[in-house]
């Protein structure tokens, strides 16, 4: 026993806030108040007056600022922008309102301001509690300058992750709490709800899932033509990618190097170029037409709807896809393909077995265990492809004049013309972050039950 509770004391107590609430000295407890006081009783003096001075930066922006932004959060602002005449001048002068956009933009700064103002909190409680236990300890307790040269080594992930966690807060963070928040007030056109609204809770919600409503309606045609989409997009690419990888990696193909060449040709040309190029020969005055016309295969005043008629124009935009895509998934497959063991080939044909069993038994499972994720990325990227379906056929046609989406939209490119053309703010949100709903449970639910996790799975409870 006692050797038992020597090896325990070995171990160091963990340097928490809640060990340094419940054990930490006077000084320890004062830093819960005055940040950097328990660093300035054991010497780190600078390293304490930083933690200070972060405080009292935090409380003048709250004072000055950071309190009226939370206040006016609830409401959004009350006070609207009006058009006085005035006589004198013979002019209309606009009195200045509230402007809900940037009341909630700054009340959402606030609040993560006030977060990372919780975490230096954290760590100066912390700092301090590990300088009082080094100090009762009779341990060495760093000053500034061995803190900073500390960076260069045990702490050298706190030097380099710091830059590129503030750029993620500020910009990818920040507008996706903020665009949330959007989904939940009435910020659009609808009503000239521009520069003063209000928080609605669900009702965007609701009118998006009302089958009944041309709103609703859109969205439910959008998501199953999106899904569709996605899933011929991915799989197309990876058959064709596949059956072609195939046959360049046969022994019997010769230049393999050459065909490769030929078919990764199209990725040097940016993809945008080659989109607009094919959408212009296959309009209805386009090359393809043109020459359909003079080879007598169609009449000369016909020609065929590649992108006026609905079926048509989503038979394109994914045979188009199959073009642009499946030189990307040639180099993912051709990878794969050289790295199959041999030897399994090798003993299937001692065994007698045929080249069909060879490839389900051995090509086919070996590539999809080893391109699983790379699938889920693939449909990922294809529910939010907005460049193919954008640049190609811009979501047309258009069959119902009261629809805000076309036949080949997507959830993206009807969410980029709701905001852009339409200003429809709010349902913008809404799709955005049903979206990611949908594509962030599908890809989980998917990957979990995939050959790839349960054997990392197992793995990893084996090493444990």
């Amino acid at each position: 026993m006692g050797i038992l509770k020597k090896r325990v004391n070995e171990f160091p107590t963990p340097y928490t806030c809640t060990n340094a609430i419940r054990n930490g000295g006077l000084e320890t407890k004062l830093s819960m108040v005055l940040m950097g006081m328990g660093n300035m009783v054991h010497g780190q003096i600078i390293k304490g007056l930083l933690y200070l001075a972060v405080e009292v930066a935090y409380i003048v922006f709250m004072v000055m600022t950071g309190a009226h932004c939370l206040a006016m959060l609830p409401s959004l602002g009350t006070v609207a922008q009006e058009e006085i005449w005035d006589e004198e001048l013979q002019i209309y002068i606009y009195t200045e309102g509230d402007q809900s956009i940037l009341i909630l933009l700054f009340g959402v700064a606030t609040v993560l301001v006030t977060f990372l103002m919780v975490c230096a909190w954290r760590g100066a409680l912390r700092s301090a509690y590990k300088a009082e236990c080094l100090a009762k300890e009779g341990k060495h307790v760093n000053n500034f300058a061995e803190d900073l040269k500390t960076l260069l080594h045990e702490n050298l992930h706190r030097l380099f992750m710091t830059p590129p966690m503030f750029f993620i807060g500020a910009f990818t963070i920040l507008p996706l709490i903020f665009m949330i928040c959007m989904a939940f007030t009435n910020y659009s056109k609808i009503g000239s709800h521009l520069m003063l609204f209000d928080w609605v809770g669900l009702d965007n919600f609701k009118a998006l899932f009302d089958s009944s409503s041309i709103l609703g309606s859109t969205f439910w045609s959008v998501l199953g033509w999106t899904l569709i989409w996605a899933f011929f997009a991915t799989f197309s690419n990876y058959i064709f990618g596949m059956i072609v990888s195939l046959l360049i990696n046969r022994k019997g193909t010769r230049a393999k190097g050459f065909w490769r060449f030929c078919f990764v040709l199209s990725c040097a040309v940016p993809m945008f170029v080659s989109l607009l190029i094919m959408r212009t020969m296959l309009q209805p005055e386009g090359a393809i037409n043109v020459l359909l016309r003079n080879l007598g295969l169609i009449a000369q005043d016909a020609s065929l709807p590649f992108f006026t008629d609905p079926t048509w124009a989503r038979v394109t935009v994914i045979v188009i896809n199959v073009w642009v895509g499946v030189p990307y998934t040639l180099l993912q497959l051709t990878g794969v393909l050289q790295n199959i063991p041999a030897e399994l080939y090798e003993a299937a044909q001692v065994d007698g077995a045929n080249a069909f069993q060879t490839f389900t038994k051995i090509t086919l499972p070996y590539m999809l265990y080893v391109t699983t994720p790379y699938l889920i990325v693939t449909f990922t990227g294809n529910v939010n492809n907005f460049n193919v379906i954008y640049l190609l056929s811009n979501g047309d046609p258009v069959t119902d004049l009261s629809s805000t989406a076309g036949k080949t939209d997507l959830l993206v490119t009807w969410l980029y013309k709701l905001t852009i053309d339409k200003q429809y703010y709010n349902i913008g949100a809404v799709i955005g972050i049903l979206t990611f709903v949908i594509l962030a449970v599908a890809a989980l639910l998917t990957y979990r039950n995939t050959k790839s996790y349960k054997e990392w799975s197992r793995k990893l409870l084996n090493k444990k």
